[in-house]
């Protein structure tokens, strides 16, 4: 009981809606993933939600269902389904994506630049350390389809959507006015869109970091990160953060998810004192996707003596679960540090595993079952003097004899790197 944060009897989503209105919405829901089109047409939420979807074409203006011009060929059309989840695990929407079949497309005809700026995990890690330091709370906004709201220069026809063909004109065609996902220019029209309307609306773009835009008034100031169509942001005053909600709304179709606590992953609790980010829920998800959720606990991620090599005569192992195992371990370093050398030492085996390499990565998930709540804490008294430090060994790799170094920056008191 002590480790619960809040009123115990409050169930909070991503979207922070109040308990009547969860339960009211989960009723309209559907709890499965559909395998194709028809299987998603014979359930009426899958229906909506891609209704949902066509109708933000038409409200965005993305397309014109127009003649096929001779000499041109029409890039496909398919639909993704997705059950988006609260922090809780709990399906809180049902998400039907329709999206071009970009795999088509030629560089040149259908496309020229493609390259969009994504924030790294470090500079969010470091906008948390900030933002908690100066005692600000971070908002999240989410911009529906907001690849939609990108314009493109190139001519781009795409299929009707599968299920949803015109009676009236069957053969017809799509063209494009804007972006659509799946197309290999989608985000880099999205990234200009934005950028455009910050750099329009008074901000200023950081000069290392291209995702992070900043805005000064008086002595306030207002900071926006973006990752694709994930947008936080947090000021010094509530005026200047609700004026910046009120032009985002006005400019694009948006939903205010209110205070930040689930990103890319990540579970942030912002309070008083401090925010603590850690990542229970991703590693419960690992642990029961390969089978070890009722495994015995262990106290370290590693043995203290152990020191793997190639084991060339050992018993092979199943390659594509061992680099599964490894590439989901590589993302939960995002909050454990703990396990860094541990996960980084079992990744130089991904090319020819061996059952040794295997047992020293299940060692790890036994680790994180008896650590599963663990993560990083960003003091609000923190000061923001960045300090490196660095170590390494000497010829410890049984392998090469190389040495193997490890560096970790604090800004503050807080790990940001």
């Amino acid at each position: 009981m002590h480790r619960i944060i809040g009123d115990l009897h409050r169930r909070a989503t991503r979207s922070s809606v109040n308990s009547l209105a969860f339960f009211s919405s989960s009723a309209f829901v559907a709890s499965f993933k559909p395998r194709d089109v028809c299987h998603a047409l014979s359930d009426p939420s899958w229906v909506n939600a891609m209704h949902e979807e066509l109708e933000n074409f038409d409200r965005n203006h993305v397309w014109d269902l127009v003649e096929l011009p001779p000499n041109c060929r029409p890039i496909g059309t398919k639909w993704v389904f997705k059950n988006k989840q609260g922090e809780n695990g709990i399906v809180v929407r049902n998400k039907a994506r329709l999206v071009a079949q970009g795999f088509c497309q030629k560089e040149g005809i259908y496309y020229d630049e493609t390259f969009a700026p994504v924030a790294r995990l470090e500079a969010i890690r470091i906008l948390l350390a900030f933002v908690a330091s100066k005692g600000f709370k971070l908002q999240q906004i989410d911009v529906k389809s907001a690849f939609l709201n990108g314009f493109i220069e190139e001519d781009v026809y795409v299929k009707q959507p599968p299920g949803f063909e015109s009676s009236k004109f069957p053969d017809r065609v799509f063209k494009l006015r804007k972006a659509l996902y799946g197309l290999k220019q989608a985000p880099r029209a999205w990234y200009e869109r934005l950028k455009s309307f910050l750099l329009k609306s008074g901000f200023v773009m950081g000069s290392v970091d291209k995702t992070l835009f900043l805005l000064s008034h008086g002595k306030d100031t207002l900071i926006v990160q973006i990752y694709v169509d994930d947008i936080i942001f947090g000021g010094s005053s509530h005026t200047l953060v609700s004026s910046f909600a009120e032009q985002m709304s006005r400019e694009f179709e948006m939903s205010l998810m209110g205070e930040l606590q689930f990103f890319l992953g990540l579970q942030i609790k912002q309070g008083q004192e401090g925010t603590f980010v850690h990542q229970a829920k991703y590693t419960k998800d690992v642990l029961t996707k390969f089978g070890m959720w009722d495994c015995k606990p262990m106290s370290t991620p590693m043995r203290a003596t152990e020191a793997l090599d190639e084991d060339e005569d050992g018993v092979a192992v199943d390659q594509r679960e061992f680099r599964g195992m490894i590439r989901s371990l590589l993302y939960l370093t995002a909050t454990r540090p703990d396990i860094q050398f541990a996960v980084c030492l079992c990744a130089r085996y991904q090319a020819s595993p061996r059952k040794s390499h295997h047992q020293a990565v299940k060692h790890i998930l036994r680790y994180l079952k008896y650590t599963p709540e663990l993560g990083l804490w960003y003091s609000s008294g923190s000061s923001l003097f960045l300090r490196g430090f660095s170590d390494s060994d000497f010829a410890g790799c049984r392998v090469e004899r190389k040495s193997t170094s490890g560096t970790c920056q604090f800004l503050g008191s807080s790990l940001v790197s």
